[in-house]
């Protein structure tokens, strides 16, 4: 009962979007410049461009002055060089993953009820492919593998992914194709008072509710937005006797790209097309006191007996999410990598701008029994029922920063994808701004050097002998 992208033989809906834009390889560093031979040359070197400088006695007796062709040669190339050097320092930045690929976006909907269905992201290059597979099966998850083919595929047997042991139901084909898989599992919605903070225990952030059940969630049809290579995942409690989720719902915004970039808008984290961006939306739901915070459980298969690394990477450049210069990322331990990155903020509002932003801190990744997370059906399905799991928490907002009940809206945006993770570079506008300030007082010293020469030629050249 298996089914492929390209010739689906199960009995059920597929709607499949492809983007038409073609692959055109990998950008290509220019070539370096050839090695400068400055005035640190040899000793006969040093001779020579002196002698140059003051050789030339005219029949009048006055002495010809000339500019050095090595250091006529450093003024002028010193702002390129210097410009040069900058690109390179950007370089590797904005090297990393940049690259191309062609993306399908499909919704496998179940056979029996439309809304239980996965949304398999395909991005396929010259010689891999990046499977990315969300679930809205027990707990929202996603499985993300990368192969080394560009031929591979997904098999789903949707009879065996229902059942209480789905073992083997869903594999990527060639198995033996398979360089690196992973799975993130959003088990939990966690929501704190924070009033008296000062009477819970340290490091909590709030008295906690008891927390929301991703897995008793409802979740609605997949939606695509074919424009911008992106589906969305809403749904609210099955059951809410209170009625928080009555004009509420928790979102998963998921977008592909088949090139790299930055998006317009905050948080403005550098993707490739090697990631997927993530966006969870928190909307309308009635929190439970008048000073809350929430926080989202996430958790993550063991594969080799180690959690995946949590690791804070610094910036001296806000210029992209102005006054945060720091960068999250979780790390999986593998020859090729996974990674997890954002920036340690989120916002209140829709309109996503400083004003709006609240603090985000994450705990350290840490084993967890297996028996106190929901079940995910495409993770046991691929990766079989012995896995063991590590799980960390987000949290947004605390105790002086709780600004959920103002506008009932939280969102918060991360990066997921293999191989190395992009890093913050400076922008063209900053790297020209630098080399206007680096490199003016050289060309103001070669300037005044250049003229006190000619100066001085001149002041020579006008000498007349006496008969």
């Amino acid at each position: 009962m298996g089914a492929s992208p390209s010739t689906p033989s199960f009995p059920f809906p597929l709607r499949e979007a492809r983007d038409q834009e073609k692959a055109s390889g990998p950008f290509k560093r220019q070539p370096a410049l050839p090695p400068f031979k400055g005035l640190g040359g040899s000793r006969r070197q040093s001779h020579d461009w002196r002698s140059g400088l003051l050789s030339g006695c005219g029949s009048n007796g006055g002495m010809h002055w000339e500019l050095p062709r090595a250091l006529r040669v450093s003024a002028l190339c010193s702002p390129l060089l210097l410009f040069q050097c900058l690109l390179l320092l950007r370089a590797p930045a904005s090297l990393l993953g940049d690259q191309t690929r062609r993306v399908f976006l499909e919704v496998w909907e179940g056979p029996t009820d439309p809304s239980k269905s996965l949304l398999h992201i395909r991005a396929v290059g010259a010689n891999s492919t990046i499977h990315y597979i969300w679930s809205n099966l027990g707990p929202p998850a996603v499985l993300f593998v990368a192969t080394n083919t560009s031929n591979s595929g997904l098999n789903v047997n949707w009879t065996g992914l229902l059942s209480s042991e789905p073992e083997g139901s869903l594999v990527v084909h060639p198995t033996d194709s398979v360089q690196f898989s992973s799975a993130l599992i959003f088990s939990k919605l966690f929501e704190f008072d924070s009033t008296n903070s000062s009477e819970v225990k340290e490091g909590s952030p709030g008295k906690p509710y008891p927390p929301y059940l991703l897995a008793d969630f409802s979740w609605g049809d997949v939606t695509l937005d074919l424009s911008t290579l992106s589906a969305t995942f809403q749904g609210h409690p099955s059951k809410d006797p209170l009625g928080t989720f009555t004009n509420g719902s928790l979102a998963f915004k998921v977008s592909a790209f088949n090139e790299s970039g930055r998006p317009a808008h905050l948080p403005r984290l550098q993707h490739t097309a090697d990631t997927t961006h993530l966006e969870l939306v928190l909307a309308g739901a009635a929190p439970r006191g008048n000073h809350s915070l929430f926080g989202l459980e996430v958790a993550t298969p063991v594969l080799d007996s180690e959690c995946p690394q949590l690791k804070e990477q610094e910036s001296i450049d806000d210029e992209y999410c102005p006054s945060v210069f720091q960068l999250e990322q979780l790390l999986w331990h593998s020859p090729l990598g996974g990674f997890l990155q954002w920036r340690p903020i989120a916002f209140s509002q829709k309109q996503l701008n400083w004003k709006t932003a609240l603090s985000c801190s994450v705990s350290t990744p840490g084993p967890t029994l297996t028996t106190l997370l929901p079940q995910s059906p495409i993770v046991r399905a691929f990766f079989g029922p012995s896995v063991n799991f590590c799980t960390f928490n987000l949290t947004f907002g605390n105790s002086s920063n709780f600004a959920y009940e103002d506008h009932r809206y939280l969102s918060w945006s991360a990066l997921l994808g293999i191989g190395i993770p992009p890093v913050d570079s400076f922008s063209p506008m900053i790297l020209g701004i630098m080399v206007v300030v680096l490199g003016a007082p050289g060309l103001l010293l070669a300037g005044g050097g250049l003229s006190l020469l000619l100066y001085r030629h001149r002041r020579y050249s006008e000498y007349e002998p006496i008969n």
